[in-house]
């Protein structure tokens, strides 16, 4: 063949147009996200293009290389997934792939289905804590958005196995094998965890999988299985913090971000050590002029604690940037999906599903979109919009099991607005910014608040409202 318009003597076939068609999940889109902050936008797009790059029957690391359903960004990068499509069908696909896969001694794959065993470093890529748990932190996360208790029901067995399995390879409690912070930054090429300590990660989802164990148990109305797995966990919690916590400093292992930032997520923190153990994760971040370090297990609760704390002005300040390794640096590089590395390393995937959680701090934190802690598929909803650094606008929408929500907000001349919808049946508690000397007015009219912690708090039922904050 022959581009159109160029002569040959051989009568070949003339090329008039080649166009590429992009195939994907046919999960519906579920949310959208804009900003006012253009590298915010950018960033958005670059992880959105990687989930669907990697949205098939099942989710994989990358569409062209190994094309397999590594686990772990089926628990870490679900929650960004759900705000963007609605993959309770395919959710609910990677369970069974999950409860197929599960080896006799209870042991879950790293990869489900497991259509390799890659044998290099012994087990290292077989049994990985961080990614088997998938087999109880993924139905419980689809429950929560979803209200979905079948799957539940139906995972409880392989949830159980798992759990006598790692009680199988703990050592006095704590979990060692596999690849911790995998892709982290140090000073070697990324791979297994080079900044936290080996345990730190396993041993603190270990935890967390007994958590959740207890809340399933007690819904199903089996209080037994509940105070044996609250024992377990207590047992689990004193071993984590005997091992790596340290009284005098305040820090947890080597004291790099994925260590501090995971023992507050799971609550292993003791509550009088909580806020110095927040200080000192916000102080490693800030001497490292705000530079990341945590790689694709530790980067999802570095954010998510920071949130939660009420400290969007860091994740602001890591990821508004290009000049250092993260999603600005990718974008700086020419990356036009997710890459799987921080450092958009040319020899490895530059088309990866791992590491986009910032895709879900856009919708829960800027434009504020959450859940309540005890919602089921937001039935209480949280509106909790963050202004931070540069941005004056964002908007996000998300199409949950109730319906429609909706966040809006915009700073104009000093006066923030805030319009939302909320769903019917469900009810909603916002969080306004405020300041001293201001009133909120709903319609144009003087609603009332209560204020804690820099913001004014109004309840709602399902409706349309628009908030003024001047």
């Amino acid at each position: 063949a022959k581009p159109k318009g160029e002569d040959t003597k051989n009568k070949l076939p003339e090329i008039v147009a080649i166009k590429g068609l992009h195939t994907r999940n046919a999960a519906a889109r579920a949310g959208d996200f804009i900003s006012s902050n253009e590298l915010f936008n950018k960033t958005d797009k670059l992880i959105d293009w990687a989930t669907k790059s990697n949205m098939a029957s099942v989710l994989t690391d990358c569409p062209h290389r190994e094309k397999l359903g590594w686990l772990e960004q089926s628990h870490l990068m679900i929650s960004s997934i759900m705000y963007n499509y609605d993959v309770a069908t395919l959710g609910n696909k990677v369970v069974d792939d999950i409860i197929s896969s599960q080896l006799e001694n209870g042991l879950i794959p790293e990869i489900a289905p497991e259509y390799i065993f890659f044998t290099w470093g012994g087990d290292m890529f077989r049994d990985s804590p961080e990614w088997g748990s998938t087999g109880i932190i993924l139905p419980w996360y689809l429950y929560k958005w979803y209200g979905n208790k079948e799957v539940i029901e139906k995972a409880y067995p392989t949830m159980q196995r798992y759990i006598t399995y790692l009680q199988t390879r703990a050592d006095k409690n704590i979990l060692k094998q596999g690849l911790g912070d995998w892709y982290d930054i140090g000073p070697e090429r990324p791979g297994v965890s080079q900044q936290t300590t080996m345990g730190v990660t396993g041993t603190a989802i270990y935890y967390y999988n007994l958590q959740i164990l207890q809340n399933i148990a007690t819904m199903l109305a089996k209080p037994q299985d509940a105070a044996k797995y609250k024992k377990l966990a207590d047992e689990v919690k004193v071993a984590f913090n005997k091992t790596f916590f340290n009284p005098k400093t305040k820090q947890y292992a080597t004291g790099i971000q994925a260590a501090n930032a995971m023992a507050i997520y799971m609550k292993l923190v003791e509550p009088e050590h909580r806020q110095a153990v927040l200080e000192n994760l916000i102080k490693d971040i800030r001497d490292r002029n705000n530079a990341l370090t945590a790689g694709d297990i530790g980067y999802r609760y570095v954010l998510r604690v920071l949130e939660e704390a009420g400290r969007s002005d860091v994740i602001y300040d890591m990821n508004s940037r290009s000049d250092v390794p993260g999603y600005g640096y990718q974008l700086a590089k020419g990356a036009t999906a997710l890459t799987e590395s921080w450092q958009a390393l040319p020899a490895v995937s530059n088309n990866h599903l791992m590491l986009g959680h910032l895709m879900e701090w856009f919708y829960s934190g800027l434009a504020g979109i959450r859940a309540d802690e005890d919602a089921v598929a937001f039935d209480k909803i949280k509106i909790y919009p963050e202004p931070v650094g540069d941005v004056t606008s964002a908007k996000a929408t998300y199409n949950s099991s109730y319906g429609l929500i909706s966040s809006d907000w915009k700073i104009v001349d000093d006066v923030f607005e805030l319009q939302i919808e909320i769903p019917a049946n469900t009810t909603a508690t916002i969080y306004l910014p405020s300041a001293s000397g201001q009133t909120v007015t709903e319609g144009g009219k003087s609603v009332p608040s209560q204020t804690k912690d820099g913001r004014y708090i109004v309840k709602t039922g399902s409706g349309k409202y628009h908030f003024k904050v001047q």
